[in-house]
């Protein structure tokens, strides 16, 4: 069985990660730093923001693609996945633009990925109930 839908997101995820590590490399390569940030709140931004990526996409991506294997309805997984890549965007940039302080973009961001994440949640456990129950 194939996750085509899941898919899509995973793709667009991982093009977002390039993007994201692309800036943390030009801030390396700029202060010669391998390991760690410097007091440049920009370069910290730019890992954090590569960092936060890595640490939420891959649980939503894993539980979308888990949902469309159990027949989870298609269009709830686009939404969702939506949600989350949406979310993902919009943290990095609000991250990023915003210097790793308090930025609109950032905090729309994490809530629609929190809100992908409990609504993919919900849909495994409905699923499950639905079928098992």
């Amino acid at each position: 069985m194939i996750v085509p839908v899941t898919a899509v997101f995973a793709a667009v995820i991982g093009l977002l990660l390039l993007v994201l590590s692309g800036q943390v490399v030009k801030y390396r390569l700029k202060y010669r730093k391998g390991l760690g940030v410097n007091d440049d709140p920009e370069f910290e931004a730019a890992v954090r923001a590569h960092a936060n990526l890595i640490e939420y996409a891959p649980v939503g991506l894993i539980m979308l693609a888990i949902a469309e294997l159990n027949g989870v309805s298609s269009s709830l997984i686009y939404w969702t996945g939506m949600a989350l890549v949406v979310g993902r965007i919009l943290h990095a940039w609000g991250m990023i633009n915003g210097k790793g302080g308090p930025h609109k973009a950032r905090m729309v961001g994490i809530l629609l990925t929190w809100l992908s994440i409990l609504v993919a949640a919900v849909l495994l456990l409905w699923n499950v109930f639905q079928v098992y129950g």
